[in-house]
């Protein structure tokens, strides 16, 4: 598979919490500019998104950022070249453990959960507390409140948006993988090693992966030879994939990956 970032093809890595329709303003900005976008979901959420929420499956609380890791894998590896790797949240930490694993071709990182090592800032522990404190939480999915999606996942989005976005896109969340980003189970990363281009996304009033864990992941993948840039976007929550100035977000990510070919 060619490694080339020059290539075509760009894998969309959705987060915690959402559906692969989450992407759909990336994917058709994209598109638009003659990329082949894939955008696969997690395990168990190939489903009726009704379903989802009435029936997650027995193994879904537990289910792991490895084995995340895994089913990217498989379908990354089968593609016939290697694709430009695009993650949000925890979905960019699922991308930092592809790149690590030497999948894809380059990565950009949206708002991503922290990698082995890393320790959250007070915010972003504050925004995570409500899921790791559960009894057992490990083991059972994690549904994010209407409250808290406002307040902490979109809170710079219109409430309109807010509001119809929590209603079609919002799904629960294995509880494990909250656990094993908290306390650096499964997560680290031969960061000196990388040899993918990597540019890591921040975003301002982010409050559940907030710029100060961004920085510090930026901080800890500048270790690699390979080019490793930062970006941060003013004015814009956890959410800046698909709220109002995503288009800034989706146009920095096509430039900066379109400039590793000149």
């Amino acid at each position: 598979m060619n490694a080339s970032p020059n290539k075509k093809t760009v894998v969309l890595v959705h987060g915690a919490w959402m559906t692969p329709t989450s992407w759909n303003p990336f994917k058709e900005y994209f598109e638009a500019h003659g990329y082949n976008v894939i955008v696969p979901t997690w395990p168990y959420l190939d489903r009726p998104i009704e379903e989802i929420r009435k029936n997650p499956g027995d193994d879904f609380g537990s289910l792991s950022l490895q084995k995340i890791a895994d089913h990217y894998e498989e379908i990354i590896r089968a593609l016939p070249e290697a694709p430009l790797l695009i993650g949000h949240s925890m979905g960019g930490l699922v991308t930092q453990i592809l790149l690590d694993r030497g999948v894809g071709a380059a990565g950009v990182i949206i708002d991503s959960a922290p990698i082995g090592g890393i320790v959250a800032d007070f915010r972003s522990l504050a925004s995570a507390l409500p899921i790791i404190l559960r009894p057992s939480g490990w083991k059972k999915p994690f549904v994010l409140t209407k409250e808290a999606f406002d307040e902490n996942f979109a809170n710079t989005a219109p409430k309109e948006q807010r509001d119809a976005d929590y209603a079609r896109e919002v799904i629960p969340a294995p509880g494990r993988i909250f656990y094993e980003a908290a306390f650096s189970i499964g997560t680290f990363v031969d960061a000196k090693n990388r040899k993918q281009p990597l540019l890591v996304i921040a975003g301002e009033k982010d409050r559940t992966t907030a710029p100060a864990l961004v920085r510090s992941i930026f901080k800890k993948q500048s270790k690699s030879k390979a080019r490793t840039d930062y970006l941060s976007f003013d004015g814009v929550s956890h959410y800046l994939v698909a709220e109002p100035g995503w288009q800034k977000v989706a146009e920095a990510s096509l430039n900066w990956a379109d400039h590793l070919n000149s």
